[in-house]
Parts: structure tokens; sequence; C-alpha cells
């Protein structure tokens, strides 16, 4: 351990500990820009200088490690004046539109203005130093140039925890900007649409794309039947812009408030993951006893079936053909609900509320998105976006009594619920293929070893004497280590290291998705998969197989898994293609 002096008080921390986090640990505040829990430190905006004694200059708190018997002084008027300057540097190459930012009242900078007294330009604007431009060109997140304060978040979670490469700094100085190398459009690059990039932006240069007034316009429209699904990180997520406890489970609360906003129909999205269990577990259980393709590889999120039809399109056989529950209720909506009210499926209107930036992306992936006749899908929004409709909409979020969803598409399983969390596809698939292969329940339904934010989690699971071999990865440039095992395996002539393997693009899964509210964090992340988790501890029914309400859409509607109408609506097709499309 070492011991050190934080403006005067002895502090004693881990071997390594950099100072920023010695401060934090003493319940200390040392303003910071770039500096991001997730990311490595850069020292990229320079607000976190401290005095330390003996020292001549003064160091990076976020990039400096502590030593023994160093005595730092973190706040002091000299200090507070060159923060003041470096802020005022800063602003001196940013618009002053924050009225018509999307992150007005929830930006960084806005709020490290607002702190240290910042009301007129001490610097001549540069900000039209050079062309800035705005790329919308992917449809799912929005990039402003103009408001980018070269922190390096968005580069660096793109590059190393994303592995994609789709962002980089381009020129040097003062024209230093960031874009797709080449200067391309976003769409053109190998971006995945994940928007871990506008999760991790403090500022208004990445957000997503606003679709809100989309959804506005169909509530308008009498000659629309309007439906919504919500998924089920949202519900753990909404709350926080509401000043909820963190990871407070809200669904009775969204359900009433989507009613008032409008929606003629609330479905559940964990309703339709219980249909991707049957499903997939089903898909599963084929390969497993008939000696298909293994391993199987979950296909649920979007963002990691761009990535892996553009990085690895050698394995496309070796994923699952089932769509994501956003597809699969889509698809249910404008058949199965359709017919059962008597409504012309054309005059449905889906919205989808989702965690995630890529959603909005899926909808229209693929002719396998038109499954009904129709686009199965009309609209996808973020936590983010929602949330910003029901302050909108003046409806007393807080004080609204909760409701229940729809009496066909809103009823779930605990297993739906985790979906939510890592782990949680793969814990709900284990679950029913259990059972499946077996005819019974598992003698535990808590998979527990597949539970956690550990970047590749393996587990062997005994079915009915079968060794199972998983593994879970979350955060994109935790798969290549996964998948080199599985080619290396093949190319070897030996049998796979896995059965089956779930892969989520984003660290911790779904809760920490690219539209979720800004500010996550691993503690957060914890907290909104407790919220999950909860719940399914406290179900009833807790297997998707025994969810009555997916019983009876086999029963009535879809036959039995598998069957030609499921692979017509509710499956998906594959294609390799080029990361870059120039």
């Amino acid at each position: 351990m070492i011991k050190l002096k934080i403006n005067g008080k002895p502090v004693e921390v881990k071997e390594g500990t950099t100072i920023l986090e010695a401060a934090k640990q003493a319940k200390v505040k040392i303003p910071t820009l770039c500096k991001h829990e997730d990311l490595e430190a850069s020292g990229g905006c320079g607000l976190c200088i401290v005095k330390v004694k003996g020292m001549p200059k003064m160091p990076r708190a976020c990039t400096t490690e502590v030593t023994e018997g160093m005595e730092i002084t973190t706040h002091d008027a000299e200090l507070v004046s060159i923060r003041r300057t470096v802020l005022e540097l800063i602003m001196s190459n940013h618009p002053k539109d924050c009225l018509v930012c999307a992150r007005n009242q929830d930006c960084e900078l806005q709020r490290l203005c607002a702190e240290f007294g910042i009301r007129e330009d001490a610097f001549p604007s540069i900000v039209n130093r050079q062309p800035h431009k705005k790329d919308d060109s992917t449809g799912t997140i929005t990039i402003d140039t103009s408001k980018c304060v070269l922190c390096g978040r968005c580069v660096q979670v793109c590059q190393k925890v994303q592995n994609v490469w789709a962002l980089a700094f381009l020129k040097r100085g003062i024209k230093t900007e960031l874009s797709p190398a080449g200067e391309i459009n976003l769409q053109e690059s190998p971006c995945v649409k994940c928007g871990q990039c506008s999760a991790h932006c403090p500022v208004g240069a990445i957000v997503e794309h606003d679709d809100t007034q989309k959804v506005w316009n169909a509530l308008m429209d009498e000659k629309k039947y309007c439906v919504v699904q919500m998924a089920p990180a949202v519900r753990v997520a909404i709350g926080e812009a509401f000043g909820f406890p963190l990871g407070a489970n809200l669904t009775g609360k969204l359900n009433a408030a989507l009613y008032e906003l409008g929606f003629k129909a609330v479905f559940d999205t964990n309703t339709s993951a219980d249909v991707t269990i049957m499903e997939e577990a089903s898909e599963f259980k084929h390969r497993l006893t008939n000696g298909g393709t293994l391993p199987l590889i979950t296909s649920c999120c979007p963002a990691w079936v761009d990535y892996m039809e553009k990085y690895h399109g050698d394995i496309i056989d070796n994923f699952s053909s089932a769509k994501s529950p956003q597809e699969m209720m889509g698809a249910l909506s404008k058949t199965y609900y359709a017919q059962k009210h008597n409504i012309d499926p054309k005059d449905i209107f889906m919205v989808s509320i989702m965690p995630c930036t890529a959603k909005k992306y899926e909808i229209t992936r693929s002719d396998d998105m038109f499954s009904s006749g129709y686009q199965d899908i009309d609209v996808s929004i973020t936590t983010r976006e929602l949330a910003r409709m029901l302050k909108q909409s003046g409806v007393n979020f807080k004080e609204i009594e909760e409701r229940k969803g729809d009496d066909i598409l809103a009823d779930y399983s605990g297993a739906g619920t985790i979906f939510g969390a890592t782990g949680g596809v793969m814990e709900a698939a284990l679950r029913t293929a259990h059972y499946l292969i077996t005819g019974k329940e598992a003698a535990s339904l808590d998979f527990k070893e597949v539970r956690g934010l550990k970047g590749i989690k393996e587990a062997e699971i005994d079915v009915a004497g079968t060794k199972v071999k998983v593994a879970i990865a979350h955060g994109l440039a935790n798969v290549g280590e996964v998948l080199a095992k599985i080619k290396k395996a093949k190319a070897e002539g030996k049998e796979p290291p896995y059965h089956f393997i779930e892969v989520m693009a984003c660290e911790g899964g779904c809760v920490a998705g690219g539209g979720q509210p800004y500010g996550v964090t691993n503690e957060l992340r914890k907290l909104r998969a407790k919220g999950l988790y909860d719940e399914d501890a406290s179900m009833k029914v807790r297997c998707s197989h025994d969810n009555p309400a997916v019983q009876k859409i086999y029963k009535e509607f879809l036959g039995e898994p598998l069957s030609e109408k499921a692979h017509k609506l509710l499956h998906n097709h594959y294609k390799a293609r080029a990361s870059y499309k120039k």
C-alpha cells in the first residue's frame, strides 16, 4: 500500500493507483472531461492538473500514479484559474447553440462551464476554422464535428473496446478532426451502429438519430393503429431520467405512460424474447442431437450481426437464424395480433423502444425484416428518446399508477426479462434447451456461472450426461479471442471448444446499450442488471417454454418451433459483406 497526503489529509491506496483514483477514494472531486471509467486515461483535456510538492510541473491526475509520501494539492486559486482558462480555450472552438443541442442539460462540458462560472467568451472564436460536417448517413447515430472537443473517448471505445475502427482522428494540431479513415461517410465505414461512441461522448458531437417526430406524427394520424413494445433493458434504465433509484424496474409505469401517449396496445419485448428462446433453443437441440454445425452463436444483437457479416463471414453457418426479439414482435404484431383483432396489418404502426442505436439499422437490414408483408417494425427509438417524449408529453411519470400491457403479447417469463444483461440470453436458452433435450427442468434454473461483467465467461453445463460447453463474450473486442479458438479447432479438424456462444456488442449487454441514459459505469451496469435478475427470481414462470402466452401463440398460430410459418416470420438469412463500401 502507498501512503500519501491529499489536501493535507492522509490517504492510503494500492500501488498503481492514479492521483485521480486516489482522490476519488478520498471523496475529493477533480474535474475531468476526457476521462471515462471504461477507457484508458489519455490526459487529453488537461482539466485534472494538480500540484505535487517538490514537482516543478503540474501533472495530470488521470495519468500520474501516486508514490510513497506524495503530497498533493487538488484545488487552490491558481488551479481553479488554470482550469477555467482550459475550459475557455475549449469553448473558443465550440458552438454556443446549447438550447438546440441534443445534450442540453445533459452535457459534461456545459456542466463544467456552469460550475466554473463561464459567462462570456474569453478568446476569439475559432469554431469556423475549417469546414465541419454533419454525418447522419447511417440513420442510427449523428456526428457533428463542430461540437467535438477531441477528448478521444469515441475513438478509443470504437478501436479498443469494440475493435471496429470506424472512427479516428485525422490531421494534426488545430486542424485535427474526427472522421472515419479517408474522410468517408460513416455508412461507408466499418461502423456497426452500436452507438458506444455516442454513449461515451461527453458533449453533443455524437448523438442518436432522433426519430421521435415520426412517432408523434403516427400518434396524430387517426388512420394508424399505433402499437409499441419495450425491451427488457429499457425498464431498468428509464428511471434515471426521472429521479428513480438506479436499477429500478418500472415496467408497470412504462405500460401506463405508453398508453397515456396514445398507443392502442403496449406489448413487451420480453414476450418475444421467450419466443426467440423457443426457436433458438430448438435450433440448438437439433444441432446438438443431429450433428449440425456447432457451436451455435446467438443472433439477438444487430451490431454483432453487422460485425459478423463484415469481419467473420466464414462462420455464418454457426450463426443462429433466429431473429432478435424486436423483429419477432414486429412480425407477430402484424400477423398474429392483426388476425386476433381483425386489423388490417397495413394500418398497424409498430414502434419499438430499445436500449440500442443498432436497432434502428436492424428494422431495414434485409428483406427478412418485411416478413409480415410490410415493414415489421416501423420506427425504433432509444431509451433516451423515450425519456424526451415522456417529458414533452406532460405525463407525470413519477406519480402515474402502474398498468399491465396487452393481454396477448405482454406476458413473459423470467427468462425473457434477463435478456437485457450479458449472459442472460445464454441462461434463458439453457433453461429451455435442458427441458427440450431431457424432458425435465434443470435441477437449478440459476446458471450463475454465465453472469457478471467478465469480458469472456466460460462454463460447462451437464445436460443429461452431455457436457455442454458455453462461452459468453460482450464488448466486440472480446469476441475475437473466442472465435479464434473455434477457427483453430476447425482448421485442425478437432471438436469445437464450445457448443453454444452468446455475443453482445456492448459491455454489460443491453443494459449498457448505445441508446441508454448517459454516464454508464460498471457499477451502473451491475445495478441495471440486478433489476432484471431480481424480477426473474421473483416470478412464478421462469422458463420460456412454460410461458402460457407463448404456448398459446404456437398452438393458435405458429404450430411449433422451427415450423414453416415460424421460419418465414421469425428467422434470418445472412451474407458476408465488405467492411468498407468504397
